[in-house]
């Protein structure tokens, strides 16, 4: 009967008379005795199972409080795999296509800019011959043959962004950067405007962390790699995918840190004054165009007489990368002319390669120069620049089998060299 239902009056005065009417018969000592003997075996069995009971119950609960641990760490150990979020992908294309292999073609003038399904957008700029290597789950690989380029990456540390440009690889989280290679003067750049990269390559030390407010200058022909603080981080900058296309004007750094420089202090000539900072700082500067005023203003064969070491080495330079090659020539044999003891002296040779190959027909000149440097200089500060031009050149100039010899050379003596990429293509070719 529940607790809560009311007796049937009815039925309980039934029963209160059939109990007053009913003759129980009192039970005999025999009987009593088996009845108590009876309830102490019960009484006994009952506490020998006790502790079983007890046992039983605690496991009961401590595994109910296992499973419900479990139950709440279960998210926080949750891979995202095991979440199912949605792969990266291209969502959009625009100023350009992309073809087949991951080429990226310029239909326009303006460049061509990436957006992605996370929120990632990458922007060329106009002329940027660039490959998008790969589109994975998590990420997305790309590749700069020529020009400059800004990214911006959603911050996300289970994703894997990276850019190549040119033999420098940049492996990134969640950042904000602009990135330039110029393959003609060997000249990298890297400005980080928000977040922290990694950048690797033929750097001197094998790579560099940046911050954000950083820039890192690396120039392969000088071996130097540079970082400066710069300004440029209290103006916001422009999104990559604003309709300004063009890279934003380097700041003047207010602080400087030079990681390696080959090259020894400025050395200028008493006689030969110039107008403002030295060439050197000019070239690392970027300000070729300025050395080359420069020198004409002064006059370029009385430069050549008196200028030092060093400033005959930085014309040389910036003739080169403005292709000039009469200057840069006459600079690089003054530089052995004039100074022929010098350790400059011996990379003037290599440099007269790089200026012979600026010349129509200048291959063959420029193999002998190579091998004169390598001759007398076979772990110099150019050796892995010089073997990459030789294999370059040698395959391009018909003589595959021996640029295969040499793309196997090339990678035993200088595995994390620049031309690494094109040796290993050239020694896996038939």
């Amino acid at each position: 009967m529940a607790p809560d239902e009311r007796p049937d009056p009815q039925a309980l005065a039934a029963l209160v008379e059939l109990r007053r009417r009913t003759v129980v018969k009192p039970h005999g000592p025999a009987e009593l005795e088996r009845g108590l003997t009876a309830l102490r075996a019960r009484v006994a069995g009952k506490r020998s199972q006790r502790p079983v009971l007890v046992l039983g119950v605690s496991l009961g609960v401590t595994m109910v409080l296992v499973v419900l641990a479990a139950a709440r760490l279960l998210p926080a150990l949750r891979t995202p795999a095991a979440e199912s979020r949605p792969p990266v992908a291209v969502e959009r294309i625009e100023g350009g296509a992309l073809l087949d292999g991951g080429y990226l073609a310029e239909s326009g003038h303006a460049g061509i800019r990436l957006s992605f399904s996370e929120g990632t957008r990458f922007a060329l700029m106009p002329g940027t011959r660039g490959r998008l290597r790969e589109v994975t789950r998590d990420g997305a690989a790309l590749s700069i043959e020529n020009g400059a380029a800004s990214f911006q990456v959603t911050p996300d540390p289970t994703r894997r962004w990276s850019i190549e440009a040119g033999p420098f690889l940049v492996t990134v989280k969640g950042t904000v950067f602009d990135v330039s290679w110029d393959p003609e003067s060997e000249r990298f750049d890297l400005t980080l405007r928000r977040g922290r990269v990694v950048v690797s390559g033929p750097l001197v030390g094998g790579s560099v962390s940046l911050r954000a407010g950083q820039h890192l200058a690396v120039r392969l022909p000088l071996a130097e790699t540079i970082v400066t603080d710069t300004a440029m981080e209290q103006a916001a900058p422009a999104s990559p995918g604003s309709t300004d296309r063009s890279l934003p004007a380097p700041a003047q750094p207010a602080a400087a840190k030079r990681i390696a420089a080959r090259s020894a202090p400025v050395l200028q000539s008493p006689s030969l004054n110039h107008d403002g900072p030295g060439w050197q700082s000019l070239l690392a500067a970027g300000k070729w165009d300025r050395i080359l005023a420069e020198a004409e203003r002064l006059g370029v064969e009385a430069t050549l007489e008196r200028a030092s070491s060093e400033d005959l080495f930085a014309l040389a330079d910036a003739a080169r990368y403005r292709h000039r090659a009469d200057v840069a020539r006459a600079a690089l044999l003054a530089q052995r002319r004039r100074f022929p003891d010098s350790p400059r002296s011996l990379d003037a040779i290599f440099l007269l390669g790089r200026v012979a190959e600026l010349r129509d027909g200048g291959a063959t000149r420029a193999l002998a120069l190579y091998d004169e440097y390598l001759a007398r200089s076979p772990h110099g500060p150019y050796a892995a620049e010089a073997l990459g031009r030789k294999m370059i050149l040698l395959n391009d100039e018909g003589d595959p089998g021996k640029a295969r010899r040499l793309a196997r050379e090339y990678l035993l003596r200088f595995p994390s060299g620049s031309y690494v990429t094109a040796a290993r293509a050239l020694a896996g070719a038939p």
